[in-house]
């Protein structure tokens, strides 16, 4: 079947003129009285911090049971999306359940490509043509419609089919879907092939290896459709006659055996796998290296991966932003995405529409791409519509997923999303648009080389272009770990050094005045130390070295061009890079420096110089010691002994440096409020966001966040990001063309029964196919008069489309909501005089 079958734009028009995205929420009372689910009357713009009191997250693995919670009170929301078409006909069915819906998870097959450890054992999957292969195997229609229930739409390539890299390379993207379609037959020919090569032999229909039958391990998620998913591979594995093991797991199970444990030990071989884009992505660049090079993560499973030279330095270029045009960037995308297709680290099979179902009286800005879960405004934006304040009890599936630190620490969307919630980023995305707007930031400046393709959109952000940008010598650009000092361009770089971008941050006047949750001050201290970490941490001769890290440190390094503190009344910082991002918000987002409070990282810095914790999986399981965890688990009684000694003597993490950012009496300030924080908390996690992490239950199966009430912002702040702009598109045209006559078609683009302002459009692009899927035109609509779009194929380019039945599809992108909006429009060409002869017939 032709792959336009499969392809989702018509799909995606649907989706996205339902998706309507962002709720809200009311207030609460101080941050440690008790709280109820009353809350009080009152305005969000008459308080400040978080709009609700507080928020208990509980363990709810069963979202079947999720309509029935909150019809009767017990709950309020959940923090993962469903997939169920029998649960979003529940909520939109009841008046006490409200929904929203986001388009940015992904569902895939990920693969274990390593040679096992027991070369009595074949791992079919080390071999790249059968995990190609696989592309063919998977029906995508079928996961779709029938597994998903029509929640999701066919997805082959490393892009999400609804950001606007889809639209931005649909050629490629339709090129390739059509060259992976679903054909058995030659994904079956060509596994039997590679098989016979590895030294497997086939016998009554099954496959075997030096005697034994090849059992495939299939690693299967019980929490959600990936069951299905599971049951549906696994399936046709056997039908191929490979033995299958079917492993049903759950979150933490599953996490101990892909991606932390050793994939050469043998113990799996195929995953059913799930990302969330937190965000909507305007450049998917980096996607590449993040999925399939051992750069991406420091896990086991990553460090197994072995691309081509090709692949990879593809992938890194992409990733560093190593092109001098959009041209160029398009190039080598399309290079990125075939490579990847022949690689298959991953089988990508469907983006889900997601289903957040939630209290009808409560409201909360969620993200188009990653729903609630991913949103970094939900913190901000969390309240009962009649009310302020109040008590919210969250439902999710899994938290305390693996252990927390802000290091290297759990990368559970689920923890992730509850930690968004303890935070106060210095820019925080828009959930419409993914560009980035400031929080902490009072502006910024960006200065980019003439080759460098980058634009802006907001006005918080300045540009320009020079010809050469040349990095002062007292910018900071490296670690000395032997005399513990940092070190500048001057040291390293006698002759001077450039780069491609300079960003100058400005924060806000009061940044250094800020208070900690445990009532510590803020310092360039808690800015510098983080920076330093990241060297001690690849540097071979420190006991803080831990090799998972080096793929992406070395990454940071390649791009890394120095940074310094150009003022501190108010903080204002310049930083120097070879890398750069098309949206200049996005450039200054992917430039600030990261804060950490400076005392509470030192403890495990500490631990691990002591032999006792260590920041990631991979280093724990090295060492045989626990993986520091700051709010649970035996980690606790091991930093308490680390805090008394560190109290006693008021230490300083690399002292001759951190030492000269410090106030008069800060450190034994800081250890004080510590300790005072993790007797009343029994916890060592703190920050600076809207709520604070007020208790950490895990046998209980709860975790309770409580309003932070020396916040800066007033409660009202982001609450202007209720109303995702959806372009509608509506096409008029002829289905029937006669050889020789022209195509024109009238194109509608509105929102909410209005016409979408044309200034507003980015682009409306169509693709041009004929009768055989074959993409024969690309171009550009054009506007006309009263809001309408228009499009007119000449004759003469109509005749490239021979006879018989040709498709149009148009794609619009908006400047006001990044998730592009589709439409198709089917239309057949005739020999010259049958249109009217057809017509009469009709008649």
């Amino acid at each position: 079947m032709a792959p336009r079958t499969y392809l989702p734009l018509a799909v995606l028009a649907l989706i996205a003129g339902a998706i309507a995205a962002v709720l809200m929420i009311g207030e609460q009372r101080g941050a440690d009285t008790e709280t109820s689910n009353r809350g009080e009357p009152g305005e969000p713009a008459d308080r400040r911090g978080a709009l609700v009191d507080e928020v208990v997250f509980t363990e709810e693995s069963d979202p079947g049971r999720l309509t029935a919670l909150i019809e009767h009170g017990s709950h309020h929301l959940f923090t993962q999306g469903i997939d169920s078409a029998t649960i979003f006909r529940q909520a939109q069915d009841s008046d006490q359940v409200g929904h929203f819906l986001s388009h940015g998870t992904a569902i895939e097959l990920t693969l274990n490509p390593a040679a096992f450890e027991d070369d009595q054992r074949l791992n079919p999957f080390q071999e790249p043509r059968i995990r190609e292969a696989l592309n063919r195997l998977v029906d995508r229609r079928y996961v779709a419609e029938e597994l998903f229930g029509g929640l999701a739409v066919p997805r082959y390539l490393p892009i999400n089919t609804a950001f606007p890299d889809y639209a931005r390379l649909a050629e490629t993207a339709r090129s390739l879907e059509l060259e992976y379609r679903h054909d058995p037959d030659r994904a079956e020919a060509t596994i039997a092939e590679e098989m016979e090569a590895l030294g497997a032999e086939r016998r009554g229909g099954r496959w075997y290896y030096q005697g034994e039958p090849v059992t495939l391990s299939v690693l299967i998620r019980t929490e959600d459709n990936r069951e299905r998913v599971g049951d549906y591979i696994a399936n046709l594995m056997e039908d191929l006659g490979f033995a299958v093991e079917r492993l049903y797991r759950t979150a933490e199970e599953a996490s101990r055996i892909w991606m932390t444990g050793d994939p050469a030990a043998g113990r799996w071989h195929i995953y059913t796998g799930a990302w969330v884009s937190t965000v909507i992505n305007r450049d998917i660049g980096d996607d590449l290296n993040y999925y399939y090079t051992p750069r991406g993560r420091p896990d086991p499973l990553w460090q197994a991966y072995d691309p081509t030279e090709a692949f990879s330095t593809a992938a890194e270029r992409l990733e560093r932003r190593d092109y001098s045009s959009v041209e160029e960037r398009q190039t080598l995308m399309k290079e990125g995405l075939e490579l990847a297709m022949e690689n298959s680290a991953r089988i990508w099979l469907v983006d889900q529409l997601s289903v957040w179902p939630h209290a009808a009286d409560l409201e909360v800005a969620g993200d188009l791409a990653g729903g609630l879960s991913g949103s970094q405004l939900w913190p901000f934006t969390l309240r009962f519509s009649d009310r302020v304040g109040g008590r919210v009890v969250a439902a999710t599936p899994s938290m305390l997923t693996e252990p927390w630190n802000p290091v290297a620490g759990s990368n559970w969307i689920f923890d992730r999303m509850i930690l968004r919630g303890l935070t106060d980023s210095a820019v925080l995305p828009d959930p419409f648009t993914g560009l980035y707007w400031p929080q902490r930031i009072e502006s910024a400046e960006v200065t980019v080389t003439e080759d460098a393709p980058v634009s802006r959109t907001l006005d918080w952000v300045s540009l320009e272009t020079t010809e050469e940008i040349e990095i002062p010598g007292d910018a900071w650009i490296d670690w000395d770990p032997e005399e513990q000092r940092i070190l500048t361009v001057d040291d390293r770089h006698e002759d001077g050094l450039t780069a491609r971008s300079r960003v100058v941050l400005h924060y806000e006047d009061d940044y250094l005045e800020r208070r900690w949750h445990d009532g510590s001050q803020v310092s360039v201290a808690d800015v510098v130390l983080p920076w330093i970490l990241s060297f001690a941490r690849a540097d071979e001769d420190s006991p803080l070295f831990d090799p998972s890290h080096l793929p992406e440190f070395e990454v940071y390094q390649r791009n890394f061009r120095g940074w310094r503190m150009i003022d501190t009344d108010p903080l204002t910082v310049e930083v120097y890079s070879d890398q750069v991002y098309p949206d200049a918000e996005n450039l200054v987002a992917a430039r600030i420096p990261g804060a950490l409070p400076w005392h509470v990282l030192n403890l495990g810095i500490q631990a691990e110089r002591g032999g006792e914790l260590a920041f990631s999986s991979s280093k724990a399981d090295r060492m045989d010691v626990e993986w520091l965890n700051l709010v649970s688990g035996p980690s606790l009684e091991i930093l308490r002994g680390y805090l008394q000694a560190a109290t006693e003597s008021e230490q300083v993490p690399f002292e001759d440096v951190l030492g000269t950012w410090l106030r008069e009496g800060e450190a034994a300030e800081r250890y004080r409020a510590l300790g005072e924080w993790h007797r009343e908390r029994g916890h060592f996690w703190v920050d600076d966001g809207p709520f604070y992490l007020h208790s950490v239950r895990p046998v209980e199966g709860s975790i309770v966040l409580r309003r932070y009430a020396d916040h800066p912002d007033p409660s009202d702040k982001w609450l202007r990001f209720t109303d995702p702009r959806i372009p509608e598109l509506e096409i008029d045209g002829p289905l029937l063309v006669e050889r020789g006559d022209d195509l024109e078609l009238t194109v509608r683009i509105t929102y909410a029964g209005e016409a979408y302002p044309g200034e507003e459009i980015e682009a409306a692009r169509f693709l041009l196919f004929d009768k055989n899927d074959q993409l024969v035109l690309e171009r550009e609509a054009e506007p006309a008069a009263g809001g309408e779009w228009h499009i007119r194929v000449p004759a003469e380019e109509l005749e490239a489309l021979g006879t018989g039945a040709n498709s149009l599809e148009l794609a619009v992108t908006s400047q006001s909501v990044a998730l592009p909006a589709f439409a198709t429009h089917a239309f057949a060409t005739l020999p010259a005089g049958e249109a009217e002869a057809d017509g009469e017939e009709e008649e």
